[in-house]
Protein backbone atom coordinates (compact mmCIF):
# COMPACT_ATOMS: atom_id res chain seq x y z
CA UNK A 1 0.00 0.00 0.00
CA UNK A 2 3.03 2.29 0.26
CA UNK A 3 2.81 3.43 -3.34
CA UNK A 4 -0.68 4.81 -2.64
CA UNK A 5 0.40 7.24 0.06
CA UNK A 6 -0.06 10.97 -0.53
CA UNK A 7 3.30 12.45 -1.51
CA UNK A 8 4.26 16.10 -0.74
CA UNK A 9 3.33 17.23 -4.25
CA UNK A 10 0.00 15.42 -4.05
CA UNK A 11 -0.70 16.89 -0.63
CA UNK A 12 -0.23 20.38 -2.10
CA UNK A 13 -2.60 19.51 -4.94
CA UNK A 14 -5.10 18.27 -2.38
CA UNK A 15 -5.04 21.52 -0.43
CA UNK A 16 -5.46 23.52 -3.66
CA UNK A 17 -8.36 21.32 -4.78
CA UNK A 18 -10.12 21.61 -1.42
CA UNK A 19 -9.66 25.40 -1.35
CA UNK A 20 -10.99 25.68 -4.89
CA UNK A 21 -14.01 23.53 -4.06
CA UNK A 22 -14.72 25.61 -0.95
CA UNK A 23 -14.50 28.86 -2.93
CA UNK A 24 -16.82 27.49 -5.60
CA UNK A 25 -19.27 26.44 -2.90
CA UNK A 26 -19.38 30.00 -1.55
CA UNK A 27 -19.79 31.58 -4.98
CA UNK A 28 -22.65 29.47 -6.27
CA UNK A 29 -26.22 30.16 -5.28
CA UNK A 30 -28.74 28.34 -7.50
CA UNK A 31 -29.87 24.73 -7.09
CA UNK A 32 -28.39 23.81 -10.47
CA UNK A 33 -25.10 25.38 -9.42
CA UNK A 34 -25.18 23.44 -6.16
CA UNK A 35 -25.66 20.17 -8.01
CA UNK A 36 -22.80 21.04 -10.36
CA UNK A 37 -20.57 21.75 -7.39
CA UNK A 38 -21.47 18.34 -5.93
CA UNK A 39 -20.39 16.78 -9.21
CA UNK A 40 -17.16 18.79 -9.05
CA UNK A 41 -16.47 17.52 -5.52
CA UNK A 42 -16.99 13.90 -6.57
CA UNK A 43 -14.74 14.39 -9.60
CA UNK A 44 -12.07 16.10 -7.47
CA UNK A 45 -12.14 13.27 -4.93
CA UNK A 46 -11.67 10.69 -7.68
CA UNK A 47 -8.84 12.70 -9.22
CA UNK A 48 -7.07 13.49 -5.95
CA UNK A 49 -7.24 10.19 -4.07
CA UNK A 50 -4.64 7.78 -5.49
CA UNK A 51 -6.15 4.63 -6.96
CA UNK A 52 -9.74 5.89 -7.15
CA UNK A 53 -11.17 5.48 -10.63
CA UNK A 54 -14.87 6.37 -10.17
CA UNK A 55 -17.30 7.78 -7.63
CA UNK A 56 -20.75 9.06 -6.79
CA UNK A 57 -23.12 9.99 -3.98
CA UNK A 58 -25.85 7.72 -2.63
CA UNK A 59 -28.89 9.28 -0.96
CA UNK A 60 -31.41 7.30 1.08
CA UNK A 61 -34.80 8.85 1.86
CA UNK A 62 -37.95 7.02 2.98
CA UNK A 63 -36.21 3.70 2.44
CA UNK A 64 -35.40 4.42 -1.22
CA UNK A 65 -31.75 4.76 -2.26
CA UNK A 66 -30.96 6.99 -5.22
CA UNK A 67 -27.63 7.88 -6.80
CA UNK A 68 -26.50 11.40 -7.59
CA UNK A 69 -23.54 12.90 -9.41
CA UNK A 70 -22.03 9.56 -10.54
CA UNK A 71 -18.94 9.71 -12.73
CA UNK A 72 -20.34 6.92 -14.92
CA UNK A 73 -23.53 4.99 -15.55
CA UNK A 74 -21.95 1.86 -14.12
CA UNK A 75 -21.44 3.58 -10.77
CA UNK A 76 -25.06 4.67 -10.77
CA UNK A 77 -26.15 1.05 -11.23
CA UNK A 78 -23.86 -0.21 -8.44
CA UNK A 79 -25.08 2.46 -6.03
CA UNK A 80 -28.69 1.58 -6.77
CA UNK A 81 -27.94 -2.13 -6.40
CA UNK A 82 -26.70 -1.54 -2.87
CA UNK A 83 -30.01 0.15 -2.11
CA UNK A 84 -32.00 -2.75 -3.57
CA UNK A 85 -29.98 -5.33 -1.64
CA UNK A 86 -29.65 -3.07 1.41
CA UNK A 87 -26.07 -4.26 1.46
CA UNK A 88 -22.67 -2.80 0.62
CA UNK A 89 -20.12 -0.24 1.86
CA UNK A 90 -22.45 2.65 0.99
CA UNK A 91 -25.30 1.22 3.08
CA UNK A 92 -22.94 0.43 5.95
CA UNK A 93 -21.57 3.98 5.84
CA UNK A 94 -25.08 5.40 6.05
CA UNK A 95 -26.36 3.01 8.70
CA UNK A 96 -23.44 2.09 10.97
CA UNK A 97 -20.09 3.61 9.99
CA UNK A 98 -16.94 3.84 12.06
CA UNK A 99 -16.47 6.87 14.30
CA UNK A 100 -14.94 8.89 11.46
CA UNK A 101 -17.86 7.97 9.18
CA UNK A 102 -15.71 6.02 6.70
CA UNK A 103 -16.11 2.40 5.56
CA UNK A 104 -13.43 0.71 3.42
CA UNK A 105 -13.70 -2.50 1.41
CA UNK A 106 -10.08 -3.51 0.80
CA UNK A 107 -10.84 -6.48 -1.44
CA UNK A 108 -14.39 -7.22 -2.61
CA UNK A 109 -13.03 -10.31 -4.34
CA UNK A 110 -11.45 -11.56 -1.12
CA UNK A 111 -12.21 -11.12 2.57
CA UNK A 112 -14.81 -8.38 2.06
CA UNK A 113 -16.88 -10.73 -0.07
CA UNK A 114 -18.01 -12.37 3.17
CA UNK A 115 -19.06 -9.02 4.61
CA UNK A 116 -21.27 -8.12 1.62
CA UNK A 117 -21.90 -11.50 -0.06
CA UNK A 118 -24.51 -10.35 -2.58
CA UNK A 119 -23.07 -6.96 -3.55
CA UNK A 120 -19.36 -7.87 -3.70
CA UNK A 121 -19.60 -10.25 -6.70
CA UNK A 122 -21.53 -7.62 -8.69
CA UNK A 123 -18.87 -4.98 -7.95
CA UNK A 124 -16.07 -7.33 -8.99
CA UNK A 125 -17.91 -8.23 -12.19
CA UNK A 126 -18.24 -4.50 -12.93
CA UNK A 127 -14.46 -4.18 -12.58
CA UNK A 128 -14.03 -2.87 -9.03
CA UNK A 129 -12.13 -4.59 -6.23
CA UNK A 130 -11.89 -1.77 -3.65
CA UNK A 131 -14.41 0.72 -2.37
CA UNK A 132 -14.48 3.58 0.13
CA UNK A 133 -17.70 5.14 1.44
CA UNK A 134 -17.84 8.23 3.66
CA UNK A 135 -21.03 9.05 5.51
CA UNK A 136 -22.36 12.53 4.79
CA UNK A 137 -23.68 14.13 7.98
CA UNK A 138 -27.28 15.06 7.20
CA UNK A 139 -30.33 15.81 9.31
CA UNK A 140 -33.86 14.46 9.17
CA UNK A 141 -34.87 11.28 7.35
CA UNK A 142 -32.29 11.72 4.57
CA UNK A 143 -28.97 9.89 4.79
CA UNK A 144 -26.15 9.93 2.27
CA UNK A 145 -22.63 8.73 1.50
CA UNK A 146 -19.78 9.66 -0.82
CA UNK A 147 -18.62 6.51 -2.62
CA UNK A 148 -15.27 5.95 -4.32
CA UNK A 149 -14.42 2.89 -6.40
CA UNK A 150 -11.04 1.41 -7.42
CA UNK A 151 -10.16 -1.28 -9.92
CA UNK A 152 -7.38 -2.77 -7.79
CA UNK A 153 -7.58 -4.32 -4.29
CA UNK A 154 -5.99 -2.72 -1.21
CA UNK A 155 -5.99 0.75 -2.76
CA UNK A 156 -7.40 2.94 0.00
CA UNK A 157 -5.03 3.63 2.91
CA UNK A 158 -5.10 5.97 5.92
CA UNK A 159 -4.42 9.07 3.81
CA UNK A 160 -7.22 8.14 1.43
CA UNK A 161 -9.53 7.70 4.40
CA UNK A 162 -8.67 11.15 5.73
CA UNK A 163 -8.95 12.82 2.33
CA UNK A 164 -12.30 11.21 1.57
CA UNK A 165 -13.56 12.34 4.97
CA UNK A 166 -12.63 15.95 4.14
CA UNK A 167 -14.40 15.79 0.79
CA UNK A 168 -17.33 14.19 2.57
CA UNK A 169 -17.63 17.17 4.92
CA UNK A 170 -17.81 19.53 1.94
CA UNK A 171 -20.29 17.35 0.10
CA UNK A 172 -22.46 17.06 3.22
CA UNK A 173 -22.64 20.84 3.64
CA UNK A 174 -23.53 21.29 -0.01
CA UNK A 175 -26.09 18.48 -0.05
CA UNK A 176 -27.76 19.94 3.03
CA UNK A 177 -27.84 23.37 1.39
CA UNK A 178 -29.31 21.92 -1.77
CA UNK A 179 -32.06 20.07 0.13
CA UNK A 180 -32.87 23.16 2.16
CA UNK A 181 -33.17 25.19 -1.05
CA UNK A 182 -35.58 22.64 -2.50
CA UNK A 183 -37.70 22.58 0.67
CA UNK A 184 -37.76 26.38 0.76
CA UNK A 185 -38.86 26.54 -2.86
CA UNK A 186 -41.65 24.05 -2.13
CA UNK A 187 -42.75 26.07 0.90
CA UNK A 188 -42.90 29.26 -1.17
CA UNK A 189 -44.87 27.47 -3.91
CA UNK A 190 -47.32 26.09 -1.32
CA UNK A 191 -47.83 29.53 0.21
CA UNK A 192 -48.43 31.05 -3.21
CA UNK A 193 -50.97 28.43 -4.31
CA UNK A 194 -52.88 28.71 -1.02
CA UNK A 195 -52.93 32.48 -1.44
CA UNK A 196 -54.35 32.10 -4.95
CA UNK A 197 -57.01 29.67 -3.70
CA UNK A 198 -58.05 32.07 -0.94
CA UNK A 199 -58.32 34.83 -3.52
CA UNK A 200 -60.65 32.69 -5.63
CA UNK A 201 -62.92 31.98 -2.67
CA UNK A 202 -62.92 35.60 -1.49
CA UNK A 203 -64.03 36.75 -4.93
CA UNK A 204 -66.65 34.05 -5.51
CA UNK A 205 -68.29 34.03 -2.09
CA UNK A 206 -67.62 37.59 -0.86
CA UNK A 207 -65.81 36.32 2.25
CA UNK A 208 -62.73 37.71 3.97
CA UNK A 209 -59.30 36.06 4.04
CA UNK A 210 -59.89 34.24 7.33
CA UNK A 211 -63.21 32.80 6.16
CA UNK A 212 -61.66 31.72 2.86
CA UNK A 213 -58.90 29.92 4.72
CA UNK A 214 -61.46 28.20 6.96
CA UNK A 215 -63.29 26.99 3.86
CA UNK A 216 -60.08 25.45 2.58
CA UNK A 217 -59.39 23.81 5.95
CA UNK A 218 -62.90 22.33 6.09
CA UNK A 219 -62.55 21.01 2.54
CA UNK A 220 -59.19 19.50 3.44
CA UNK A 221 -60.63 17.72 6.46
CA UNK A 222 -63.68 16.56 4.53
CA UNK A 223 -61.63 15.00 1.75
CA UNK A 224 -58.62 13.79 3.76
CA UNK A 225 -56.38 15.74 1.41
CA UNK A 226 -53.57 18.09 2.34
CA UNK A 227 -54.50 21.75 2.43
CA UNK A 228 -52.08 22.59 -0.36
CA UNK A 229 -53.53 19.82 -2.54
CA UNK A 230 -57.05 21.22 -2.10
CA UNK A 231 -55.78 24.69 -2.98
CA UNK A 232 -53.92 23.37 -6.03
CA UNK A 233 -57.03 21.53 -7.22
CA UNK A 234 -59.22 24.61 -6.74
CA UNK A 235 -56.89 26.91 -8.69
CA UNK A 236 -56.57 24.31 -11.42
CA UNK A 237 -60.33 23.80 -11.60
CA UNK A 238 -60.88 27.51 -12.06
CA UNK A 239 -58.34 27.55 -14.89
CA UNK A 240 -59.97 24.55 -16.57
CA UNK A 241 -63.46 26.06 -16.35
CA UNK A 242 -62.27 29.33 -17.78
CA UNK A 243 -60.71 27.47 -20.68
CA UNK A 244 -63.94 25.58 -21.35
CA UNK A 245 -66.04 28.74 -21.10
CA UNK A 246 -63.72 30.61 -23.43
CA UNK A 247 -64.33 27.92 -26.00
CA UNK A 248 -68.14 28.33 -25.81
CA UNK A 249 -69.81 31.56 -24.77
CA UNK A 250 -66.98 33.48 -23.07
CA UNK A 251 -68.74 33.50 -19.67
CA UNK A 252 -66.60 33.40 -16.54
CA UNK A 253 -66.40 30.18 -14.55
CA UNK A 254 -68.41 30.05 -11.35
CA UNK A 255 -67.80 27.83 -8.36
CA UNK A 256 -70.51 26.82 -5.93
CA UNK A 257 -69.84 25.92 -2.30
CA UNK A 258 -70.57 22.27 -3.05
CA UNK A 259 -67.79 22.26 -5.63
CA UNK A 260 -65.11 22.44 -2.93
CA UNK A 261 -64.87 18.67 -2.82
CA UNK A 262 -62.05 17.43 -5.04
CA UNK A 263 -62.17 13.75 -5.87
CA UNK A 264 -59.88 11.59 -3.75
Amino acid sequence: MGENRVHPGQAEQLVIALRKAAQTLLERRGIRDLQQTLSDIVAAAVETIPGATAGGISVSEDGIVDTRNPTSRGISELDRLQGELHEGPSITAMDSPAEDGVVIAHDLGGVDRERWPRFAPAAVTAGFRSMLSAQLATVGPMRASLNLYAAEPHVFDLEARLTAGLYGVQAAMLLHGSEQAVHLARAVDSRDIIGQAKGVLMERFAVDETEAFEMLVESSQGTNLKLVDVARWLVGEVARRRTRRAGTDGQRAEIAPGDLRPER
